[in-house]
């Protein structure tokens, strides 16, 4: 029952995430790009980030904690040695490369977010975009007994 629980928590969480940058790509990032108005993105981001990154840091703990229900502990992330590890360890690098844009996003992208330079947003976007539906998809492996 636990992990049912937690895969419950972490879907939901993954779903605000996730959906919040689909939503993001597909509804209004064209419009910025089209009108070349920055403010339709830094008013989206500063109404989702309040629940988006609550989301995204219980994607993360319950996504570690079922990790770890499946025996797949810290000293064998990385090691790719079964189908849920590689799904895990993959999940795992993808995040890092998703904080890594986020912090680029806070500390570089947003602060001096121009329409000069709103491709180089809407790049970031599409992949976070890209890289969150991958992890969706490979959780979803996990059921079949992972890649």
């Amino acid at each position: 029952m636990y992990h049912h629980i937690l895969l419950i928590v972490h879907l939901l969480a993954a779903t605000i995430w996730v959906g919040g940058h689909l939503f993001l790509s597909i509804r209004f990032l064209p419009e910025a790009i089209k009108t070349k108005e920055v403010s339709i993105i830094k008013n989206f981001k500063d109404k989702f980030e309040p629940i988006g990154m609550p989301a995204l840091i219980i994607s993360i703990l319950t996504g570690i904690a079922m990790a770890y229900d499946y025996d797949v502990t810290f000293t064998e992330w990385f090691s790719f040695s079964n189908g849920i590890e590689k799904v895990v360890s993959l999940k795992l690098i993808l995040l890092f490369i998703t904080i890594t844009l986020a912090m680029n996003a806070q500390l570089f992208l947003f602060p001096k977010l121009t329409s000069k330079n709103l491709p180089k947003a809407a790049l970031q976007i599409i992949l976070v975009t890209l890289i969150g539906v991958t992890m969706l998809i490979l959780g979803s492996l996990v059921r079949i007994g992972g890649i």
